[in-house]
């Protein structure tokens, strides 16, 4: 069907092509950001949606947006696409986290097998039982498609049974015409054409995955995975509860680790649909970002997959890039419940109290600090706490640290105060370099924590950086299947 309209759309070029295209590119492009909008609170960042207005009115563009308009109109749908079952079938119930992976045939080497092997090896018993691996293999060669399956189901039959691995496939029918495509930013057509393909190669996997978990995780067919990721993942989850977000990553290379509600594919799906010949996936990942209001880009340290490849899936050419930030070790990450931050130092321009108890790559900063002033964490629910570890100073001002101070932990909350610390604390330990960390906490105190507060015990003239505050809560680990 899809195929059919893009056909009949080019024979409309020819009909009323001067009288007709203005105002189609207008409806088309008004009827779109009506709809990427309709659910935001009405912020939406003002050079995003320039850039894409300007891509939107461009005539050669709308022709080409005309064949989907229908489908596209609304955004909350799933695209009506008949996919290959190669093996596997989705279970009824929905999983916590699905991890999409979309693969096509390179001219030097293939990655997949190793990259299924590490997300499963690099998982527990119990993490396995929360994920969904869903694999489309993209390419239009069947022999190719047919050696890779026989492969992929003779080294992983147990996950297939157990509903943990699919493989699917969008026949070729259901794809845009891919000659004739615009040559933005100069592009070679055969790259044009490849990442054009690779658009619609990931809209299709997405609308797939629609209604199969709770969360999306989109990676490359090859990529090595830290050990129990999953985990990590529902650290930062947990830890951003009650905040806004688009797109979490977990890696800073291309579409490797990013993390999306799944609520939020259909519309991910169409927007790559619609925009699949502009420019490349991970361009347009951050254009949807900013739609839909997040404004800055939220990644964690340390990364949780590491691109392995040495030769691209375009042309085999070399590409040996690497994430320096990823740990292949990364189930230190802390637990950070859920919690308020208040703290009377002056506070300087952005660097606002919360950045210090988050995960991405920011930190709090403030203005010397005197005798007595305090940072306190106020957490939403008591917590068991195991281990605090704090730490102040950057790289580039090592001398914004916390000379004298001292960390504390408090229950129950006092009466009557607009901050909500608690009614009393007890010091667990003193900075030392402008860093502290304790140990056993729960063990140490016997009660729930419901406050954790730096104090300054002795003013410096020094400006006061808070780099990190990680808390750990206390509950059993998992091991990995050998």
């Amino acid at each position: 069907m899809l195929r059919l309209m893009w056909k009949s759309t080019d024979k409309m070029r020819c009909l009323r092509k001067r009288s007709t295209l203005p105002l189609l590119g207008f409806l088309v492009a008004f009827l779109l950001l009506f709809n990427l909008y309709m659910d935001m609170d009405g912020y939406v960042l003002e050079a995003e949606k320039r850039q894409l207005g300007e891509t939107l009115m461009q005539p050669a563009s709308s022709e080409r947006y005309i064949h989907t308009f229908r489908d596209l109109s609304n955004f909350s749908g799933t695209i009506n696409v008949t996919y290959r079952y190669l093996a596997g079938f989705p279970l009824p119930r929905k999983k916590y986290l699905t991890i999409g992976l979309s693969s096509v045939k390179r001219k030097r080497g293939n990655y997949l097998l190793e990259t299924i092997k590490s997300i499963f090896d690099q998982s527990s018993y119990e993490e396995l039982n929360e994920i969904v691996v869903v694999v489309h293999l993209a390419d239009f060669d069947s022999l190719w498609c047919d050696n890779l399956l026989r492969e992929i189901s003779r080294k992983f039959s147990h996950h297939i049974i157990a509903g943990r691995l699919l493989v699917i496939q969008a026949p070729e029918e259901y794809y845009p015409s891919l000659d004739g495509l615009k040559r933005n930013y100069n592009d070679p057509e055969d790259r044009v054409r490849f990442r054009s393909k690779q658009n619609v190669d990931y809209a299709f996997l997405l609308n797939f995955c629609t209604n199969l978990s709770d969360f999306y995780m989109m990676l490359e067919d090859d990529v090595r995975c830290a050990r129990n990721f999953l985990t990590a993942l529902k650290k930062v989850i947990a830890s951003r509860e009650g905040s806004y977000w688009v797109m979490l990553e977990f890696s800073k290379l291309g579409y490797i680790g990013k993390l999306y509600h799944a609520r939020d594919l259909p519309r991910l799906a169409h927007f790559l649909l619609m925009f699949y010949q502009e420019m490349p996936c991970d361009w347009l990942l951050i254009h949807f970002r900013g739609l839909l209001a997040q404004k800055d880009v939220i990644r964690f340290k340390p990364s949780l997959f590491q691109h392995m490849g040495y030769y691209s899936s375009y042309r085999g050419a070399e590409n040996k890039l690497k994430d320096d930030d990823f740990e292949e070790d990364a189930v230190d990450i802390p637990d950070n419940p859920p919690a308020r931050l208040y703290t009377n130092m002056a506070v300087f321009e952005s660097y606002a109290a919360a950045k210090a108890y988050s995960a991405v790559d920011e930190y709090f900063w403030g203005k010397p600090p005197s005798t007595g002033d305090f940072f306190v964490v106020v957490f939403n629910k008591s917590a068991k706490i195991s281990r605090i570890k704090i730490a102040t100073g950057s790289d580039d001002r090592k001398n914004d640290i916390l000379h004298h101070g001292a960390v504390e932990v408090g229950q129950r909350r006092a009466e009557g105060k607009q901050d909500g610390q608690c009614a009393s604390y007890i010091t667990l330990g003193e900075f030392k370099g402008g860093r502290v960390e304790v140990q056993d906490v729960d063990r140490k105190i016997g009660f729930d924590v419901d406050c954790v507060r730096i104090v300054v015990t002795a003013g410096q003239k020094e400006w006061l950086i808070i780099r990190t505050i990680s808390l750990w809560t206390a509950h059993p680990g998992s091991s990995l299947v050998k």
